[in-house]
């Protein structure tokens, strides 16, 4: 098992208000800090598809004043309480957060009420939170790797779970003041809302100062989304470059599923750490890439092992052959030394998470939002060290890698694999 940093007992505590929205906490005593993040179901699968990026860009414009607070006030008053404060936008949620000296967090809570339930929205300042997104999507094209891998997720699963955030110069040039108050009027609301915290805290306060701040919040019934077909098809993008971008994806377990950690292992051998297969074959023995990586990406419902690699152009068709023949290599099994390194990787992620709260209630807050519940670190060291090859190897067994979507960003397409169409 995976002994606490400190010899307390772990408690999580729970609560959800009348109007749906859920409080988290985690009591980390040893720490200075506290951190809080805030989640709502407001990502970008809820974008219309001619308004691509509007979820960005209302996360941005909810922080350009809320309250009484102007722009400049408002980060003015979180820097104020030593506030280290973040935001961002997924598929599925926006977030906002932020970590802060632990006596600071009754002072801090009623700025984040506001941003969520009062934001000024001003008119005023939409072009510059525009341009802000369009740095974002101006990044990407600079970003070939970055860009190969959005295409990949978007041709993997179905729309709209394969959207990224950033959207397009067009679709963000066409938001106007009106559409953003329809997507915060839509999605910011206490119905599926998280509020996570974790660190040196009071529960009772805590809990007393949420119900305050936040059970007046109207609840707003969110839209069903509506599901098409994922793309899948293979793909090439052209780019005059001496570099070759490959993107490979092929379909996995997700969170809540009995199986999701004997699949994150399988892919951990594949790609944690310098011991791992991808980087021992394909870059360190072959010298066909100057990176190679692979993930384990998890919707609610449904998720997929991601992998990269960027190399050269006249290397590029090697490197995708023996990039996908590793990949249905790993369906033969894995190895006791190997799982013994992928163990203590994971446990020392673990213990380093109780040495965070930022991390902490992130986590609390992904758990809750997969399982309904969340996991103790003990659970999941638990879980970790039931881990066998055995159990691994059954699973690779029934679910080897298959199915794969390749996309590939370069000068020249590639040839596809045997069995790839």
């Amino acid at each position: 098992m995976i002994s606490n940093v400190r010899d307390i007992a772990q408690q999580i505590h729970t609560h959800r208000l009348p109007n749906g929205l859920v409080l988290l906490a985690e009591p980390m005593d040893w720490l200075e800090s506290v951190a809080v993040a805030l989640v709502l179901p407001a990502g970008c699968s809820r974008d219309p598809k001619n308004r691509a990026g509007l979820a960005n860009i209302v996360a941005e414009m909810a922080q350009r004043g809320c309250g009484p607070r102007d722009s400049r006030q408002f980060v003015e008053d979180l820097e104020g309480l030593g506030v280290d404060h973040w935001a961002s936008v997924s598929n599925a949620h926006a977030s906002f957060g932020g970590a802060m000296p632990a006596e600071r967090l009754q002072d801090a809570l009623p700025i984040y009420a506001d941003l969520l339930q009062r934001p000024l929205l001003p008119a005023g300042q939409i072009d510059d939170a525009r341009a802000v997104c369009m740095q974002e999507v101006r990044a990407i094209e600079d970003d070939p790797g970055q860009k190969v891998m959005l295409e990949l997720r978007s041709r993997t699963y179905p729309d709209p779970y394969g959207r990224s955030p950033q959207g397009t110069v067009e679709s963000l040039e066409a938001i106007a003041l009106a559409d953003i108050q329809r997507f915060y009027d839509a999605t910011y609301g206490p119905d599926e809302a998280i509020v996570s915290v974790a660190g040196k805290l009071n529960w009772p306060k805590l809990k007393d100062q949420v119900e305050a701040l936040f059970s007046a919040w109207p609840s707003r019934p969110l839209s069903r989304l509506v599901e098409l077909a994922a793309d899948g098809r293979c793909h090439h993008i052209a780019h005059e470059s001496a570099q070759t971008h490959i993107g490979v994806s092929f379909p996995s377990v997700a969170y809540a599923a009995p199986d999701y950690f004997q699949a994150r292992s399988a892919v951990g051998v594949l790609s944690d750490g310098m011991s791992s297969r991808l980087f021992t074959e394909v870059r360190e023995n072959r010298g066909l890439c100057y990176s190679v990586h692979a993930g384990l990406h998890s919707l609610r419902d449904r998720a997929g092992v991601f992998c990269y690699a960027g190399t050269s152009t006249e290397r590029a068709q090697e490197t995708l052959n023996v990039l996908v023949a590793e990949l249905r290599k790993l369906a033969q099994g894995v190895h006791p030394g190997e799982l013994a390194r992928l163990k203590a990787q994971i446990k020392s992620s673990l213990i380093m998470q109780q040495e965070s709260s930022r991390s902490r209630s992130a986590a609390m807050a992904a758990d809750w939002y997969h399982l309904s519940r969340v996991r103790t670190l003990d659970e999941l060291g638990g879980i970790i060290d039931a881990l066998s090859c055995d159990s691994i190897n059954a699973y690779l067994a029934a679910h080897p890698p298959a199915q794969f979507t390749v996309v590939t960003l370069g000068a020249s397409p590639l040839e596809l694999p045997d069995g790839i169409s």
